[in-house]
């Protein structure tokens, strides 16, 4: 018996893990995840300088932005939504993902994190917050075409053995 569920635990986690690794709408892989050594709070200060971390995976689709209707309600992560952060929303991609954004047309990039659902309109795959989407320079459109760089996954928790 207690064999049976081992199995079914272990196939379980192993199933989840390939969700946490597998990003939306078929991203093609650029690089190997071996060591990303990334410093979290330095890419969240809006860098936008090529030189940096190799991406896991890079994709394009329509992303467009919220903000003064969600401001200071609950995210998907607990934390409360603050339109001026650097932060997105991705129905797929682990919460706690670190993303670049680069807008296409004028090439202007933001290091984000994800911590929300959404977005829930049909052809958009992202939702930045006001802040991200000003200085990406579509906050005035309120959609753009943007190229996703997935930069870093959150860690797993580990399992504690009893």
């Amino acid at each position: 018996m207690r064999a049976k569920l081992f199995i079914v635990l272990e196939s379980v986690f192993l199933g989840l893990g390939m969700l946490v690794l597998t990003p939306s709408i078929n991203p093609t892989p650029v690089a190997k995840a071996n060591s990303l050594s990334l410093q979290s709070k330095n890419l969240l200060r809006g860098e936008t300088k090529k030189a940096g971390p190799q991406p896991i995976a890079v994709w394009e689709c329509i992303t467009s932005w919220y903000g003064d209707n969600f401001d200071g309600l609950p995210t998907a992560t607990g934390e409360t939504y603050d339109m001026y952060a650097a932060t997105a929303a991705h129905q797929t991609l682990p919460l706690g993902s670190i993303v670049r954004v680069v807008n296409t047309r004028n090439h202007r990039s933001q290091v984000v994190r994800i911590n929300d659902r959404g977005p829930y309109v049909e052809g958009r795959e992202l939702d930045v917050s006001y802040a991200v989407a000003r200085s990406l320079g579509f906050d005035q459109r309120g959609t753009a075409k943007v190229r996703l760089e997935l930069l870093e996954v959150p860690k797993r928790p580990s399992l504690e053995r009893r």
